[in-house]
């Protein structure tokens, strides 16, 4: 599963040291385990950060996602990913410290760091990936790129790390989640996935149901991950 240890989330990142082995245990009763810890977390001097990971780590956590970087639009940009570079840099070092990957979500939107995929790319591209590695989002990839993602996709998959599946479409010229398969991802990205053969977790998110109850989201997620095996299925076909 992916937990999630920022505010607000299941676990309360300066509790971690008491919630995740108690949450840890729990799910191993029932033969699961934390394959992405979703944090807040994009500095390496921060003490709870440290101790987060750490903890992690020592639990044998082996990912997790890393927080947004945002741009500020009254500097240059190639100023701001200069300033960007040194933090990220840190945090591979403490990844490389604590035995953990650091994974990199593309987020659609103006404000965020690593949204068209070139600027990530600029920042990670000499950082081994087990340090720091791309969570490629197909689903934002496609907003931002249009019919250009396989271009993002192929700069990016030296990096990637980890993949996350969710659809959209187009509603009064915003993107709208839709359960996975309904909307504008193409099918020709799995034909890529089958071909490359990417050895990395596959995670399945349902965002259009931000108010649906516990049971309506588990029925979504078996629904869109019967799907994504069934477009898996076909492109290997």
């Amino acid at each position: 599963v992916e937990v999630t240890a920022r505010h607000g989330g299941r676990i309360t990142p300066d509790l971690a040291e008491e919630q995740l082995p108690a949450l840890i245990d729990a799910l191993a009763k029932r033969n699961l385990e934390i394959t992405v810890l979703t944090t807040e977390v994009n500095r390496a001097d921060d003490p709870t950060n440290e101790k987060l990971l750490a903890t992690a780590a020592k639990l044998g956590v082996k990912r997790y996602r890393l927080g947004w970087f945002k741009y500020d639009d009254n500097r240059p940009i190639p100023a701001q990913l200069a300033d960007f570079r040194p933090r990220l840099l840190d945090l591979a070092a403490l990844n490389r410290e604590l035995g953990i990957t650091g994974l990199w979500q593309n987020h659609c939107g103006p404000e965020y760091v690593g949204a068209t995929v070139w600027d990530l790319h600029h920042l990670i591209h000499d950082v081994p990936k087990a340090e720091i590695a791309s969570a490629f989002d197909i689903r934002h990839a496609t907003v931002e790129a249009g019919r250009s993602w396989p271009r993002l996709y192929q700069l990016i998959k030296p990096h990637i790390g980890a993949l996350y599946m969710k659809d959209f479409i187009w509603a009064d010229d915003r993107d709208k989640h839709v359960p996975f398969g309904e909307g504008r991802v193409d099918p020709a990205f799995f034909e890529m996935l089958q071909r490359d053969r990417l050895n990395v977790p596959i995670s399945v998110h349902v965002e259009y149901l931000p108010r649906g109850s516990a049971q309506e989201n588990l029925q979504a997620i078996g629904r869109d991950f019967k799907r994504l095996q069934e477009l898996l299925q076909v492109a290997s076909s």
